[in-house]
């Protein structure tokens, strides 16, 4: 991993509508913005996607991807906040309380599976059987926490990509970090460099739009002390043809 001491300017960011790509219906997906405040001005975590993947090839992101139908099912260590889950049945159409827990849950699988880095906490007693994906968490003894997790924004994709997605920007605190799985990140994976970023008025090369735009909203709220569930959560879409950005109510 890398530290930068770039970040996110303060303007909205804009992608243009595309039409080289017939209509697709977005599917559910969740980022996890991982912040590290040890110093004196905070970092986020992003990784450069490899060059030859078809969805933002070559951009920095946040490590994400779409929701699985089996996140519901993963035992946890303690349950989404209902100030989280709350935040989360905001918007249409409605989310139903499985859905929002799978979208939390999604974002720490992928963070996992993207940078090798996993929250979870130990489990007392015999802890249930996990496979697949979540292996690094049964090897460690541990399962998954989303007890610390923040929504941050929602997104969707413009019309026209060649995949869209709804995606729910959650955040958490670096040392919520308890397990790291070696060797995910390399010339050959979906993310080819982990790079910290700190917060301030400097872009970072290849940084997504949206990327941009959530930075922004995270550079904000953490401006204003620590995180709160009560916060207004922006949801970015397209209408009209122009990048439209409302308050999730």
């Amino acid at each position: 991993m890398t530290d930068v001491a770039q970040a996110a300017p303060e303007k909205v960011h804009e992608e243009k509508e595309a039409d080289h790509h017939p209509y697709f219906r977005p599917k559910d997906a969740a980022t996890l913005i991982l912040v590290d405040r040890s110093g004196s001005v905070p970092k986020v975590l992003v990784g450069k996607r490899h060059d030859k993947v078809v969805f933002m090839p070559g951009k920095f992101v946040f490590p994400g991807g779409r929701v699985d139908k089996d996140d519901y099912r993963v035992p946890c260590a303690a349950p989404i906040t209902p100030e989280l889950q709350a935040n989360l049945f905001k918007g249409s159409p409605k989310t139903e309380a499985s859905r929002a827990k799978s979208l939390a849950i999604a974002a720490i699988r992928e963070a996992c599976e993207e940078t090798g880095l996993c929250l979870g906490r130990q489990h007392e007693g015999k802890a249930p059987k996990l496979a697949g994906p979540w292996k690094p968490f049964a090897d460690a003894g541990l399962l998954p926490d989303p007890s610390g997790l923040f929504l941050i924004a929602r997104a969707i994709t413009p019309p026209g990509r060649v995949k869209r997605f709804d995606t729910r920007f959650f955040t958490a605190d670096a040392s919520a970090i308890t397990h790291r799985v070696e060797g995910v990140v390399h010339a050959d994976a979906e993310l080819v460099e982990l790079v910290w970023v700190e917060l301030g008025p400097q872009p970072l090369a290849d940084l997504h739009p949206m990327t941009r735009n959530v930075l922004n909203e995270l550079d904000r709220r953490l401006a204003t002390g620590p995180l709160r569930h009560d916060a207004p959560v922006p949801f970015f879409h397209f209408y009209g043809g122009k990048m439209q950005k409302d308050i999730l109510s």
